[in-house]
């Protein structure tokens, strides 16, 4: 990440680039939820640790700058709230066996939030927070000498849910961490955190997007009119994951298109077609995918609205009448309520993250069995 690829914030920039001839140990970056207060702080962590660095950003070519821009850097640490899983309990629910996940998911963008990070590492509903053995970590982990980097980097996102116990363990190294060492604290809600660890760090407020930032970011993804996403921005309030929800769901469109041309296939018994389908699928951001699925239940319950000439009860564009016109004659109500129940039950499994390209295939070849039955 470098500080030319986040949109806006130049002020936030320019004392950024400053403050990093006064070497500070520990900076709390505050900003609201899908602020860039995150992209900031890996921006910051790649032009302290730059081989070739400007004035104003990092080079975004040298071996650092490319590891830190993957996040795959040995003197890049993270430490991010999570919660037990199916695959980790108990001591083993720490950041270190969550990384694939984290990865994952900065690469899509850097402006998550919590409902973000919880939704794709499969939190299933349980509290997340940082725990004491997280905390015995970050001191076993800065223990060592740096790798490679000019400083070691501790990076913890949202220490607002960090459990008392872990806060109190590790003040003594983010008061005194040993030499060239650099704590960066992303937080949300800076209330939150006890006054031990904010009197210890230096603070860098983060505002909110302004809606010419958030308009200019939206529009790199899409390719709507200004004043179309005029009106997206105003609904986004500065949160750029917010917008970019938002823009996932004025697809819903091209989403109900695309279920109705996959149970066209699914019915044709066009197996290449379905595998090419569920590869094309596996290639969309998870919330499209459950988009999809929830698009085509949605769609199921009008053809069965269709079926029983209950159109008035119907909510259905001029577009996507006749496929649930033509659906609901060609299958009974049986056939919906199974095909109905396997979309739910691949729904659970992406929520999962199971993976989508095996959950889809698995899913086309099933409903076609229930539709050619």
């Amino acid at each position: 990440m470098r500080f030319k690829q986040i949109i806006g914030l130049n002020e936030i920039k320019e004392k950024l680039t400053q403050s990093a001839e006064r070497n500070h140990h520990a900076q709390i970056f505050s900003g609201p939820p899908g602020s860039g207060n995150l992209a900031l702080a890996l921006a910051y962590a790649s032009y302290i640790n730059c081989e070739n660095p400007t004035k104003a950003d990092s080079c975004g070519e040298c071996p650092s700058c490319i590891k830190i821009d993957k996040f795959i850097h040995p003197d890049l640490h993270f430490v991010f709230p999570i919660s037990s899983t199916s695959k980790w309990k108990g001591k083993d629910v720490v950041s270190t066996n969550f990384l694939p996940e984290w990865r994952s998911l900065l690469t899509l963008h850097p402006f998550i939030t919590l409902e973000d990070w919880i939704d794709h590492f499969g939190g299933e509903n349980k509290q997340v927070n940082i725990s004491k053995e997280e905390s015995r970590q970050i001191i076993q982990k800065l223990s060592l000498k740096a790798f490679e980097a000019k400083y070691k980097i501790m990076l913890i996102w949202l220490p607002e849910w960090m459990n008392p116990s872990a806060a109190n363990a590790i003040l003594k190294i983010l008061e005194e961490p040993p030499q060239t060492t650099v704590f960066l604290l992303v937080s949300s809600d800076y209330e939150r955190l006890l006054t031990t660890i904010t009197s210890r760090a230096q603070l860098v407020n983060v505002r909110a997007f302004s809606m010419d930032e958030v308009i200019n970011f939206m529009a790199t993804k899409t390719e709507e009119g200004k004043d179309n996403l005029s009106q997206l921005a105003q609904l986004s309030e500065g949160n750029l994951s917010q917008a970019l929800k938002i823009l996932d769901q004025q697809t819903a469109e091209e989403t109900d298109q695309r279920f109705s041309d996959w149970m066209r296939m699914c019915w044709q018994n066009d197996l290449v077609m379905l595998v090419t389908s569920s590869e094309n699928f596996h290639s969309m951001s998870k919330l499209a995918q459950k988009s999809l699925i929830s698009s085509g239940l949605a769609l199921l319950r009008n053809a069965l609205l269709s079926s029983n000439n209950l159109n008035g009860l119907m909510r259905v564009s001029e577009d996507e009448s006749d496929f649930v016109s033509k659906f609901g004659k060609s299958i009974n109500l049986s056939k919906i309520e199974i095909i109905s129940n396997e979309l739910s039950e691949a729904f659970y499994h992406l929520e999962r993250n199971a993976s989508p390209k095996m959950t889809f295939l698995d899913l086309s070849l099933r409903i076609n069995v229930i539709l050619r039955s």
